[in-house]
């Protein structure tokens, strides 16, 4: 999954995740629903270069997955910003029905 967030590959994050999905992104409202998680990640995908994640760790307690690493945003000026992440993920049937982002992306 983290392959297709680093290629800003908005249909194949789709793929990962439940219809009914909820998602929040750091301190953002929480977003429900897979066509609107999508939205709003195009939309950030959008306000940034690229992307390219590090994962450092993942533990998988038996409804999900959490990891933790950095992200290294690249912004159009070309200027670089490199913060911590954990992400979590509960998961049911093989697609996330929950995803949270961890992060501090005030910075970008």
């Amino acid at each position: 999954m983290f392959q297709a967030i680093d290629n800003k590959d908005t249909e194949t994050f789709a793929g990962f995740l439940a219809e009914h999905a909820t998602f929040r992104f750091g301190n953002a409202p929480i977003v429900t629903g897979r066509p609107d998680i999508v939205a709003v990640v195009d939309d950030f995908f959008n306000s940034v270069k690229a992307l390219s994640h590090t994962v450092a760790e993942t533990w998988r307690p038996p409804t999900g997955v959490i990891c933790q690493g950095t992200v290294t945003y690249t912004r159009f000026d070309d200027s670089t910003l490199t913060i911590p992440f954990c992400n979590t993920f509960r998961v049911n049937e093989d697609l996330i029905g929950e995803y949270i982002i961890y992060a501090d992306v005030s910075a970008l």
